[in-house]
């Protein structure tokens, strides 16, 4: 199943968009984020062969597609089917353009595409059961072969000198931009909540206002 989604801009590395809830239920999950960020940076680097591509990562794979300077990743079982891991990411790719395709050179700080997580999570839950009728028919559908999308191992890729050693040095960094974006999504929580309840609170303390006045005069 999808463990990770991660999405940014491939010419400076900024993250645009994340999983709000990736990572709760599996150990490590600040480990893999981290090697995630740093293949983002080899990545504004030009360091990349193709712009489809499946990394190996201990019981994982990262899986990323590159479109439009927008790098598009997700990390999945090992056992989990390829194509469904790429038809995953071509759906977030369609829609990401089409919401925030204008804004993405001009974003200037991380996760400025916050919102985006509501779309992740909406279609995550289509890709969670590869035996469903939808996604069966994606894994027969001839038109989108992943046969010959490179395969390799993370550590090939981020290099000798910038393998686990720099996932460590950025364990601080990681740690703040964290912390910024779950203050981020709690406000995003807060002012769902109050569209939500404020207009039953408002009719609530009318009516008991009411009431009181009619105590008060009567």
């Amino acid at each position: 199943m999808v463990k990770l989604t991660m999405i940014a801009r491939v010419t400076d590395g900024l993250p645009l968009a994340e999983g709000l809830d990736d990572g709760r239920d599996q150990k490590d999950a600040d480990f893999y984020k981290q090697q995630a960020k740093l293949l983002f940076k080899n990545l504004s680097k030009g360091q990349h062969e193709a712009s489809r591509m499946s990394i190996e990562t201990g019981p994982y794979y990262f899986h990323y597609i590159i479109e439009g300077r927008v790098c598009y990743l997700t990390m999945c079982d090992r056992s989990y089917p390829k194509k469904l891991a790429f038809q995953y990411l071509e759906d977030l790719k369609n829609e990401f353009e089409r919401v925030n395709g204008s804004q993405i050179e001009t974003a200037a700080r991380p996760y400025a595409f916050i919102k985006f997580d509501t779309f992740i999570q909406k279609t995550k839950k289509l890709y969670l059961d590869t035996r469903t009728q939808r996604n069966l028919a994606k894994l027969n559908d001839e038109l989108y072969e992943v046969h010959q999308i490179m395969t390799r191992n993370v550590q090939e890729v981020l290099g000798v000198g910038e393998k686990l050693d720099q996932v460590t040095e950025m364990s601080t960094r990681l740690t703040s931009d964290t912390r910024i974006y779950a203050d981020k999504a709690k406000d995003l929580n807060r002012q769902a909540l109050i569209r939500k309840y404020a207009p039953v609170a408002i009719v609530i303390g009318v009516v008991l206002m009411l009431f009181w006045l009619k105590n008060k005069i009567w």
